[in-house]
Order: C-alpha cells, then structure tokens, then sequence
C-alpha cells in the first residue's frame, strides 16, 4: 500500500468538540493533526448560542481552556425566561431555576469569535506535540486498508493521511460519520432546522433596554401561536454589543406545514412583544441558517468504528428537551472524553479499544443519559401518536381544560421548570403550540406596544453574507428534480422560498408535447450549508471544498 504522511491523531472540524479533543490528545503527549474547512474557524459554524458548563460535566471547555469566558464568551446568562404567545396576549414564566439545574454558568457566544480564539489555542498546544491545525482543508472520506479497515483520512487539498485515531467533530452535516455508516439523513423527523439573525445593537442599549449590568445577560424564549401550527420557537439571547434572535423546529413539521424559515423568523422579530428591545432602529449583522440533530432520537449509542471515534453534532449530541437547550458543552465533554479514551488506550498497548473506552465513558459520566433519556422513550411510545396528540389538544381547548389552566395558574411555571418532566416533552404540537397558546390566552396579558422593525428581504440577507464560490464545482447535485421528490426544499430551504428567484432551489413548470410537469432547479450560490435539502430533496449532498462556500462572519 502507498506510505502517507501520518500522525497518531487526526482531529477533523475546530468547532469546540473538536478543540477540546485536540487539547485532551494534547496533553497527553499525542501527535494532533487538526483539519478545519472553514477558511478560519468558525467560518461554517453558527449556533444559537449558549454555552453551559454542567456542575456534572467532568470536563468543561474552561478547564481546557481558562480565559475562555473572559475571552471568547459574549454575556453570561443571569435571567431566562419563556414567554407564552396567543396573538397579542403573552405569559411570561420565569425559568431560572431548570437553567440554574446542574449548571456552573452559561454565556451567550458568537461561533466566529469562539472558534476562531478556541483555534489559536489548539494551534499552540498541539504544534508542541508535532502536530497543528490546518485551515481550509476539508476532510471528505475516510482512508481504508486493502481490508477496508479505517486507516485515516482523505482530504480535497491534501494527500491521504493516516491516523492511529480519526475523531471526527465536523457537525452535523458530518461526512465521516455518513461513510462510516453512523449517521444518515433518511427521516425529516430526526432534525430541527435552526435560522437566526444576528442583530445590532450597541453594549449600552442592550443593557438599558434589557434592565441588565454589564456583567449580565438574558435568555428568552417563546412558544405558541406566533409560528402558526409549526412545531418549534424561538430564542432571543443578549450577546456583548449584539442580539441573537431565531427560530428552532422540527424539520418534518416545517415540511408538513410549507412554511418558510425566514417569514417564521420575521413573525417572531415583527411580534410586539419584542418591540420593547428591538425598538424602531432594527439592523441586522447577519442571517444564517443549520440543521440540529434531535439527541433523544438519533446521538450514537456507540460513537465509533474501528479508529474513527465521533463527537458532538456529528454524533448527535444535541439537547434539545423543552425548554432545554444544550449542544456545545456536550461536545466539548465527548471530545475530552474521545481524547482521554485514546490516549488512556495507547498507554495500555491497545490503541484499538479506544472507540469501545470512549462510548463506557460517555455512558459512565452520565452524558447519554441526558442526550437519550430514558423516560422519552417510554411516554413518545404513547403520546407521540396522532390520536392522543388531537385528544388532548382537545382537551386542552375544551371549557374544561381552559378551567384547569386557569386553577394552576402560577403552578404552571413549577411545572415548566422541572428537569425531570423537560426531559421527557413530546415532540408534538400541543407542548409547542396548543399548550402554551391556551396559557396566553388564559394568563395572558395583552401587550400593547406596536413593533417597528422592518426586517431585510431574503433577498438582501443573502446578499449581505460572504461567499467564495467554488466555480464549475456545486456541492449539491439533485439526482431527481420531481417536484414530488424534491419540492419540499423550496420551502424548507432557509435561502430559498415560493415566488423567489433568488435563492437555492425554485419550482419551474415544464411544458413539453402539451403536457405539463412541476420540476426543481437549483443554484448552490446562495447556500449556507445547513444540510437541509439532503434531508427533504433528493440530493447528492456534501460540503464545498476547503475555504469555499458561505463564510460567516458572526455564526
């Protein structure tokens, strides 16, 4: 077989699993190659975002990485609230105490300042041991021995290299992990799609407007009748000199329903609720757009194939229960963790058992079950059917069931702050929609203020966003362009929407011989690679090659 240039770690993606790994293998005196896509890191990642350190956790990305909130963190979260929407009627639950639950402290963070100050810091540690980090080279395949055993990693720019251990932290949309047979994008229902806007404002407004100090920061979130029957919400979290405001739902109700990630987005933005923070001078940084794995159905019991270990969104490993909200800490723990599993395995003379030491460790410390609680598995068997769903929103919007919301009153804000029962939310529409509709409108106070943003077009959203674009070769190719098979993508696509020209995909009519068919076209240009399409189209699917693409400046 060919001789490849070689280290005894490949880390693929410099997100903060992918960070923490290296550190680990670092540490431990392991030879890291680090391979990152974006042209910086950062540069393809966005998240909502917060960032938890648990209490539980075993590791936390600041005992890697000690000035990590003074440096790359935007605000810490010192008030959360879920605001209960029925038309211009709201009922605001303060839950503080289910954030507070096992938690040291959590910041709202920008992934473009995060990753990119988390890099530099795995550049230095890693160079140390012999390795580095390289930017702009995408990892697109895994390399296999005559006996198809995993041996490294293949790379667009690069000549193959061989790796003792492959761990590969490059997201959701994880092409190692998909050729090693872990993950797929075959159900709808398995995702949420993500969309947000990064929004202006400079450090002294957030804080005037949100009654906050400067070492303070508010989470909100919002659920109800504001994103019509899609089942999801939306976030608002307080950043430096900045706002992150998005949506959050289910990729199959999105499909189900055709709605349009961006006017779901502009729904929550133009509600008069938000009028009191946004006010009339609205200006938006940056629009972006991902998938998000849904942990209780499809994180990786066992996380690994021979040498490739995975982590984080590439794994699955995103908490998303209720009002729970937790992605990037648990990356973080299972890169540390998939770090320490190797490095603990070579000192025993078994490099080999690393992915089986990795998967007891995630187990023992306790990581799986909060990313697959048992308990949901129990109550979706019974409540996620269509049948007990319409009985008991029925119930709920009955004279009786308005009655029952009306005697729990403030109890309902215990209810919703409990760990225990967030865990085992059903992904159904009464939970997102029916439920907290009935408490606005039950509850509610009626706001009265009138908001006066005016959002961008989709088309001056993409058109505000930084691409490189990698000519005569699209990263997406549709292998049908049915409207049946591939319609939804119009839709669904964040970039994309009906009666627009613009974006990825478009509905064309055909006319030939008299007759008439309903076809797709697309154009990869404006993608922002959230993987969306791969799931709801029928599409040959990957990311463009290192450095080219989409860029994002505040992620």
């Amino acid at each position: 077989m060919t001789e490849h240039e070689r280290y005894e770690a490949v880390v693929v993606g410099a997100g903060p699993g992918g960070a923490a790994a290296a550190a680990t293998l670092a540490r431990y005196g392991v030879e890291t190659l680090v391979l990152e896509r974006g042209v910086e890191a950062g540069s393809k990642n966005v998240s909502g975002g917060l960032i938890y350190a648990e209490s539980s956790a075993p590791v936390t990305i600041d005992d890697l990485f000690p000035d990590f909130r003074a440096e790359a963190a935007e605000r810490p979260v010192t008030r959360y609230y879920l605001h209960n929407v029925a038309g211009d009627r709201v009922e605001t639950f303060d839950l503080g105490p289910l954030h507070e639950h096992d938690t040291e402290w959590a910041d709202a963070v920008l992934r473009r300042k995060m990753d990119s100050w988390l890099a530099d810091r795995v550049h230095e540690v890693t160079r140390e041991t012999g390795g580095g980090l390289l930017t702009g080279v995408r990892a697109n395949g895994l390399l296999r021995d005559e006996r198809g055993e995993v041996i490294g990693v293949t790379t667009d720019e690069l000549d193959p290299i061989e790796a003792d251990v492959i761990i590969a932290a490059d997201g959701v949309n994880s092409e190692l992990a998909r050729d090693a047979g872990l993950m797929d994008w075959a159900d709808p229902g398995e995702w949420f799609q993500g969309v947000k806007a990064v929004v202006d404002m400079p450090a002294e407004t957030v804080n005037d407007r949100f009654a906050l100090d400067e070492d303070e920061g508010a989470a909100h979130l919002f659920s109800g009748d504001l994103f019509s029957d899609v089942r999801g919400g939306g976030f608002l979290y307080t950043n430096e000199d900045s706002l992150s405001i998005g949506t959050v739902f289910h990729l199959d109700s999105l499909v189900a329903e055709q709605a349009e990630p961006h006017e779901l987005l502009d729904a929550l933005l133009t509600h008069p609720l938000l009028a009191q923070w946004l006010g009339d001078d609205y200006r938006e940084r940056e629009y972006a757009a991902k998938l998000v794995p849904d942990s209780k159905k499809v994180a990786l019991r066992e996380p690994h194939a021979g040498r490739l270990l995975v982590v984080g969104d590439a794994a699955g490993q995103m908490q998303a229960q209720g009002p729970i909200i937790k992605g990037m800490n648990h990356a973080v723990t299972a890169g540390a963790l998939a770090g320490e599993a190797f490095a603990q395995a070579r000192g025993r003379g078994r490099p080999e058992d690393a992915g089986r030491l990795y998967a007891e460790k995630l187990r023992d410390e306790g990581v799986m079950d909060k990313l697959r609680p048992r308990g949901y598995d129990l109550v979706r068997t019974v409540a996620e059917r269509d049948d007990v769903t319409d009985a008991v929103d029925s119930l709920l919007t009955s004279r009786l069931g308005r009655l029952g919301i009306r005697a729990l009153g403030g109890g309902l804000e215990g209810l919703y702050g409990s760990p225990r029962l967030s865990a085992i939310v059903p992904d159904t529409r009464t939970p997102y929609v029916t439920l907290p509709t009935v408490i606005a409108e039950e509850l509610g106070t009626r706001v009265a203020d009138e908001s006066g943003v005016e959002p961008p077009s989709l088309e001056e959203r993409i058109g505000e966003l930084t691409y490189d674009t990698d000519v005569g070769n699209p990263h997406i190719t549709l292998r049908d362009d049915s409207y049946a098979a591939s319609g939804a993508a119009v839709a669904a696509c964040p970039v994309s929407a009906e009666d627009f020209g613009g974006g990825c995909y478009r509905e064309e009519v055909v006319r030939t011989n008299g007759s008439e068919e309903r076809v797709v076209s697309l154009d990869t240009q404006p993608c922002v690679e959230c993987g969306t399409c791969a799931v709801v189209a029928d599409t040959e699917w990957r990311h463009p090659r290192g450095g080219k693409g989409v860029a994002f400046d505040q992620g």
